[in-house]
């Protein structure tokens, strides 16, 4: 099964199947009290015109007791990739109580900038998730622009509960295997049972295996740990690329830390204003837009397997392979059949990215003669599984945060039933997938400390948020939405398909947001790339 909010941005390179995604989530959250931890609040005059808070900012001077996570000094060593260094960063798992006895260790790797040119200072980045590893996107991503990486160091740290930094686990794979193997579009009280068994298994296994860290993932956290890295690195201000989740990552960071904030480019944009079940029917509704698309150019090809007749009737035709697989699951070659969930998530897996369209339209031709084998290929690689069966930590750290920063879309199965005729307008094709999706996060161990809210980080430098207008993951709605709540936002607009554009092939938008990383020249108003 898919999880719930879980917003990922592609590489370009689709080889062998192998999508390399992260994605995002909306919503904030903190412990202790709301001064220290950075939560929303709307103090005075702070209330947003739609009802919902406005995130303070935290004051400039740091405590006392924070001091010696921000003067601590880190040890570099050879890592990885030729040129990566490494090191280890010590944050307080709790700021509101910081306890040298109970401090984290967060992964940090850097390349640095390797000239001509003269330095500008470290470019930080994070590819989304939440629960993607930065620390692997920065040994894909630091090689390019090269005029940026010229002049930056590139950096990357794992957010606390991700990748290196202390990460949360849930299920042992097999179990994992099991659970992404159930039934998400239940078709009677039986099968609603068995999901929602698995919801519970899922969280109690986090609890069991990860309840130390579980009630301080939260993004306001992850956000106070990079202004931690940030005056290690000896920066006065913070340059970031975020991408899908790392969009609110660091706008949340700039909410925080107006007067630290400093290039901050914001790539497939989350509106952190609105509530989770917004978000869960906005997203059905941006990837039954990402589907039509797909169907469009399909049914212009010979070999589509939906059809040639119109979008409408590929719809059909996926619907009914859904209902055949669920029904009669596919062979793949080996122990684990395409079962309907499976198959749902390898669709979903190829929306992403434009250029998975033909290896989407060959794997559903085979799937429909019965060969699940290049779907499951596809599911492993949203799931991140491994070709030994194991599963990266990221489908663990990613329900981790979300259900932590906001509160749960549904309470019950029956408030997933009401919902369920909105979902379907939404999307035909992926609505009931998708409503019952958002049920993970009534049974989490931890209850949420977030909420739905505004960012304004008034105060803050130019920040260039990025939109995509058929954005599967983040619709194009949320960047507008974002940027028209940041001070000092500018936004700039792909006219194109797949999640997130900069790096994806647009010279107009690379152009535009180099420019701006090595120049601090902002796009022109209301710019679009097409």
């Amino acid at each position: 099964m898919a999880t719930s909010r879980l917003f990922r941005t592609t590489s370009a390179a689709i080889a062998a199947a192998a999508l390399l995604m992260s994605g995002c989530s909306s919503g904030s959250s903190s412990s202790g009290s709301e001064a220290s931890q950075g939560h929303a609040t709307a103090g005075p005059g702070r209330t947003a015109p739609s009802g919902s808070p406005a995130l303070a900012p935290l004051p400039d001077a740091t405590p006392a007791n924070l001091r010696p996570y921000y003067d601590q000094k880190l040890s570099w060593h050879p890592c990885g990739e030729a040129g990566f260094e490494c090191a280890t960063m010590k944050a307080p798992l709790d700021y509101a109580k910081p306890s040298a006895d109970t401090d984290l260790k967060l992964a940090v790797a850097r390349k640095k900038a390797t000239g001509p040119g003269s330095r500008i200072g470290s470019l930080l980045v994070n590819p989304g998730g939440p629960g993607g590893s930065a620390i692997e996107y920065l040994q894909q991503y630091a090689p390019q622009p090269a005029a940026v990486r010229a002049r930056y160091d590139m950096v990357a740290i794992d957010p606390r509960g991700v990748g290196r930094s202390e990460p949360v686990r849930c299920l042992a794979n097999k179990q994992m295997d099991r659970f992404t193997q159930t039934d998400q579009t239940p078709d009677d009280s039986a099968e609603v049972d068995k999901l929602t068994t698995a919801y519970r298994d899922f969280a109690k296994g986090c609890e069991t295996r990860s309840g130390k860290v579980l009630p301080h993932v939260s993004t306001i956290e992850a956000a106070r740990d990079m202004d931690v890295l940030r005056q290690v690195l000896g920066d006065k201000k913070l340059t970031y690329v975020g991408a899908s989740y790392g969009t609110f990552l660091g706008a949340t960071y700039a909410g925080l830390y107006p007067t630290h904030t400093g290039r901050l480019v914001l790539d497939g944009a989350m509106n952190p204003e609105l509530d989770s079940r917004t978000i869960n029917v906005n997203q059905t509704a941006g990837f039954d837009t990402a589907f039509k698309a797909f169907a469009a150019d399909c049914i212009k090809q010979r070999d589509c397997p939906l059809g040639t007749k119109s979008i409408e009737d590929a719809g059909e035709q996926l619907s009914a392979l859904f209902k055949k697989l669920d029904a009669h699951p596919a062979t793949t070659g080996e122990a684990r059949p395409l079962t309907e969930s499976l198959a749902t998530t390898g669709v979903i897996a190829a929306m992403y990215d434009e250029q998975a369209w033909p290896i989407l339209r060959e794997y559903l031709a085979q799937a429909k003669d019965g060969n699940g084998r290049g779907l499951l290929t596809l599911s492993d690689s949203y799931y991140e599984r491994s070709p030994d069966g194991s599963y990266a930590n990221q489908m663990f750290a990613n329900p981790a945060v979300n259900c932590l920063d906001l509160p749960p879309a549904f309470a019950s199965p029956d408030q997933v039933r009401a919902a369920l005729p909105g979902f379907r307008k939404a999307s035909p094709v992926f609505g009931d997938n998708f409503a019952w999706a958002a049920l993970n996060c009534a049974y989490w161990p931890v209850k949420a400390t977030g909420e739905a809210h505004r960012i304004e980080a008034k105060g803050a430098a130019p920040i260039v948020v990025v939109g995509t207008t058929r954005d599967p993951a983040t619709p194009y709605t949320w960047a507008k939405g974002l940027a028209a709540q940041l001070s000092s936002a500018t936004l700039l607009t792909y006219e194109g398909d797949g999640h997130t554009a900069y790096g994806r092939g647009s010279d107009c938008i690379d152009t535009a947001i180099n420019t701006y990383l090595l120049e601090g020249t902002t796009p022109p108003k209301n710019k679009t790339c097409r």
